[in-house]
């Protein structure tokens, strides 16, 4: 299902805000707590985006709840067997594998990292 345009133009609004706000040298350390911005490859357009999510991190996993996930299709690119993610993080970039689940109306990516270093080349 997909959402209505409205919704879709207020999620791009609030990642734009949000990834500005991450990003500024004044406020990104405390914004920028449990937000991680993402890249990825599209699964059908071969195209690279980005975009903020909030995560909790154990170790070599991050863990991301999607909020409205009708609303935003980033998360379909790791349904099932997942995909390759890039994620800056700690000050720079990690790569990792991610995969989606769906429960019902809950979605969660869990993100395993790649060791420091180590990501695909």
């Amino acid at each position: 299902m997909r959402a209505p345009l409205f919704t879709r133009k207020a999620v791009h609004c609030v990642n734009a805000g949000v990834a500005a706000l991450a990003a500024s040298p004044c406020l990104g350390r405390v914004v920028g707590r449990g937000i991680v911005m993402i890249s990825y490859v599209g699964r059908r357009s071969g195209r690279t985006f980005r975009t903020p999510v909030s995560y909790r991190r154990s170790g070599d996993e991050l863990v991301v709840g999607v909020q409205f996930p009708d609303a935003k299709t980033w998360w379909r690119n790791f349904v099932g067997d997942g995909g390759r993610i890039t994620l800056e993080l700690d000050g720079g970039e990690r790569t990792g594998h991610a995969v989606a689940t769906r429960d019902g109306r809950r979605v969660t990516v869990r993100v395993r990292l790649d060791p420091p270093g180590n990501g695909p080349s």
